[in-house]
């Protein structure tokens, strides 16, 4: 194979974006040859290529080396085993599946088809911020982590955004709401940066701002094995909102605030000066370091580019599909944990959560009407 031959099954947003620069040649060795969507209107400007109105029928076209799918969260794991099932390497959108259950479905069956290529939409893991926050962790510079936390209260959205789509916002469609829509690539660096942690207590509130059944504003609290602690705190009806990522180590601090990128270092261990000073009130010194950041360009298109490479060339992955697991573990027992008052002990119980689902999908009166709405300002929502 010389190059991949890719389709797309969903063309909302995401869908739309994706296409939008793999016809502009921004991914090398790869053509976009086939689009996927039950609402007609939605494909007639991709009439050159190949149009289908069901998504497993495309997977099995023969058509196609490989499928990005941007549906709704529900369909991610069904048309993710069919792509297994057929030999069609996979790109899932976040989240991988709507929970833990079929997450853990999805990921069983690609193991049982480990040559097909299994990628996740998470592309801030190709954002320079993120990786430099990673490079200092992982070369001890910020000594054994003590804290984290991100508010991140900038995903204002309105009831028209919440009125484009029938499945948006309820428990039958999408399975929840800030924590697994907006919430995700949060979710997923924070898990990728400081790992994941052993114990969540949450609050949550559905509905609070908008006409929807699903949470809206979220307070989590988390403790990590090594003692740690985190806070995460986030909404969809706040404004102007805030979005700041602060992690603190023994060594000092890591600030990502308004594009910028602080590390304040402590000029020795806290832990060993508080063992070592004679003096009650006296803290170590410190270096105050402005760490220079840019934004990918195009992260989206970074991230596929790697995906083709893995399927030509076996390059290493930057997100495994396997690896979408733990953001969406994490905002599972955020909500589990604020619907039954609880501490959720981590790993969570996957099968509780799905019961729990399921019944608020049953129980559910929540009637919504969809309407279409301007989507111009949907890459701005990229950048967090």
């Amino acid at each position: 194979m010389e190059k991949v031959r890719l389709g797309i099954i969903g063309m909302g947003n995401m869908g739309k974006h994706h296409a939008d620069y793999l016809l502009k040649g921004a991914v090398k060795r790869a053509e976009l040859v086939a689009v996927c969507s039950p609402s007609p209107h939605k494909l007639e400007t991709y009439k050159p290529l190949a149009i289908h109105s069901d998504g497993e029928a495309l997977i099995r076209s023969g058509e196609i080396d490989a499928v990005v799918v941007a549906t709704p969260h529900y369909q991610h794991t069904t048309l993710g085993m069919v792509a297994f099932d057929a030999g069609v390497h996979l790109m899932v959108e976040k989240p991988i599946s709507a929970h833990k259950a079929d997450a853990e479905r999805l990921i069983a069956k690609s193991n049982a088809h480990s040559d097909v290529v299994f990628a996740g939409g998470f592309q801030l893991r190709t954002e320079p911020r993120y990786a430099k926050i990673r490079q200092i962790i992982e070369t001890g510079e910020l000594g054994e982590l003590v804290r984290i936390n991100w508010i991140i209260t900038d995903w204002y959205r309105t009831e028209a955004y919440y009125a484009s789509g029938g499945w948006r916002a309820t428990w039958k469609g999408e399975g929840g709401g800030v924590l697994l829509n907006q919430c995700l690539h949060q979710l997923d660096a924070m898990q990728w940066l400081c790992g994941m942690p052993s114990r969540v207590r949450s609050f949550v509130q559905l509905g609070r701002f908008h006409n929807i059944e699903v949470e809206d504003n979220v307070t989590a609290y988390f403790e990590y094995a090594n003692g740690a602690t985190g806070v995460f705190i986030s909404s969809t009806g706040e404004a102007p909102g805030s979005n700041r990522f602060e992690i603190a180590g023994t060594r000092g601090k890591v600030v990502l605030e308004d594009d910028k990128l602080t590390f304040t270092r402590n000029e020795c261990c806290m832990l060993e000066f508080s063992k070592t000073s004679k003096i009650g009130f006296m803290k170590p010194d410190v270096w105050n370091v402005d760490i220079p950041i840019t934004n990918a360009e195009f992260p989206h298109a970074i991230l596929m580019q790697n995906f083709v490479n893995a399927i030509l060339d076996k390059e290493p992955l930057i997100a495994p599909g396997e690896g979408g697991l733990n953001s969406v573990e994490l905002a599972n027992a955020m909500l589990y944990s604020g619907l039954i008052d609880q501490i959720v002990d981590m790993p969570m119980d996957s099968a509780a959560f799905e019961a729990k689902l399921n019944q608020l999908i049953t129980d559910s009166k929540f009637k919504k009407k969809a309407v279409e709405v301007s989507d111009e300002d949907f890459v701005q929502s990229f950048n967090r």
